[in-house]
């Protein structure tokens, strides 16, 4: 037994030297944490089965996290944190299944991994926890119930004790931590932008909607907003991102309202960053808006190169993710308070205002300045304080998933 156990132990570094070397490890091996009841751990593996009304995921670790369960509403999802774990797989799929749609995972701290599994219909989890030789098994059941029941347990959140066996872990009780939004309107100074049919400016439309957005952010308990400009500056795209990674954004969003070559396209549309666009309007549209920095005085641009190593990726693949998950979340708010939006309007393309490997960002193109229906949309006030609520509201909604901010009922509310 002893051999297995020393076995199992050198066989678990060796994982996590070389998951540290990736830069997928956030921590190393310490005796010391060891002494202290601090676990660490690896997710190895992932399988599921079920029933017409269970679902059940099994994950399997090396070691044994601690752990806990999150139900998160609009749309009903059930959340598992495991503290001081990296995981060795890429992705999770979910096959189909009666219970649940999808999973999102992914760092929400630098010490908690975290699954989401988005709900087809309501469902209450129970999960146990089995560990032999240095391993664990951690069992999630999700039995169907109906929306009362969902809703009386996401209030309780009393089922967050049932997740880590051995200490039970307490439910979240709320955000710690103040985070950081940053607003960017597109364009300003030197660069007016597009310009629209009647001579209205693109740089004014998204400071004044950038105004409007920051006012509705507000309203959210625990979240502070910063702009990249408030009033008409020039400021370049790297310094817009820039200004993302200094104030540890949890979230970016650069607005516009480009003008491109088909004037009967109209409405907004939510772009993330991809090296290849996702189609001819969306590689125009990131070409257009990359465009501005050949107002950038050269001296500017001498700074440090781009560094594209491997540790660099894997953030980016974890940003990219998230910013994912903002952006189908704002299309679906959007449609929600019936925006108006283009076809096919959650696509991707090469933003260079984008780049910030460790905060998610979207670009969102709140309408088209060659359409004049939608110069004259841009300009209405009421409008813009409609969609500007609903981006607040995805913002919301971002955030409580990720347990960064509890503010989801406060923002739908309102």
């Amino acid at each position: 037994m002893t051999e297995s156990r020393s076995a199992n132990q050198s066989a678990r570094m060796a994982v996590l030297l070389v998951l540290s070397f990736l830069g997928i490890a956030t921590f190393a091996a310490r005796p010391a944490d060891a002494a202290e009841g601090i676990t660490e751990s690896i997710l190895t593996g992932f399988s599921q089965t079920s029933a017409p009304k269970t679902f059940v995921a099994s994950l399997d670790l090396v070691g044994t996290p601690r752990s806990r369960l999150i139900l998160l509403r609009r749309p009903d999802r059930v959340a598992i944190d495991l503290f001081d774990t990296v995981a060795a797989l890429k992705t999770i799929t979910i096959e189909e299944n009666p219970i649940v749609a999808n999973v999102r995972q992914g760092l929400v701290a630098h010490d908690r991994y975290r699954i989401v599994l988005a709900l087809k219909q309501p469902g209450l989890p129970v999960a146990t926890i089995d560990t032999k030789d240095g391993h664990s098994v951690l069992k999630l059941t999700i039995s169907a119930t109906d929306a009362a029941g969902f809703g009386r347990a996401v209030a309780s959140q009393e089922i967050g004790a049932s997740v880590d066996v051995a200490k039970g872990v307490p439910p979240v009780s709320g955000p710690q931590e103040r985070v950081t939004v940053v607003i960017d309107p597109g364009h300003g100074g030197v660069d007016t932008g597009a310009v629209g049919r009647h001579g209205t400016l693109e740089k004014d439309i998204n400071l004044q909607f950038a105004k409007s957005l920051k006012q509705a952010l507000a309203s959210l308990p625990n979240v502070d907003v910063v702009m990249t400009r408030e009033d008409d500056r020039f400021v370049s795209l790297s310094e817009r991102s820039k200004t993302a990674r200094r104030d540890k954004a949890a979230l970016f969003i650069s607005l516009h309202a480009d003008s491109i070559r088909y004037p009967g396209i109209r409405g907004a549309t939510v772009y993330t960053l991809s090296e290849r666009a996702s189609d001819q309007l969306s590689r125009e549209v990131a070409e257009s808006e990359n465009s501005s920095d050949r107002f950038v005085d050269p001296k500017w641009q001498e700074g440090e190169p781009e560094v594209f190593d491997i540790l660099i990726e894997l953030m980016r693949r974890e940003t990219d993710s998230f910013s994912e998950h903002f952006a189908a979340g704002l299309v679906e708010e959007f449609g929600r308070h019936k925006v108006r939006l283009i076809r096919n309007p959650k696509r991707s393309a090469g933003f260079k205002v984008l780049l910030a490997p460790d905060v998610p960002s979207v670009l969102v193109e709140l309408g088209y300045l060659s359409n004049v229906d939608d110069e004259q949309l841009l300009l209405d006030s009421s409008w813009r304080e409609d969609t500007a609520s609903a981006i607040a509201s995805a913002v919301s909604g971002y955030l409580g998933s990720r347990g960064l901010a509890a503010t989801l009922d406060k923002a739908e509310g309102g």
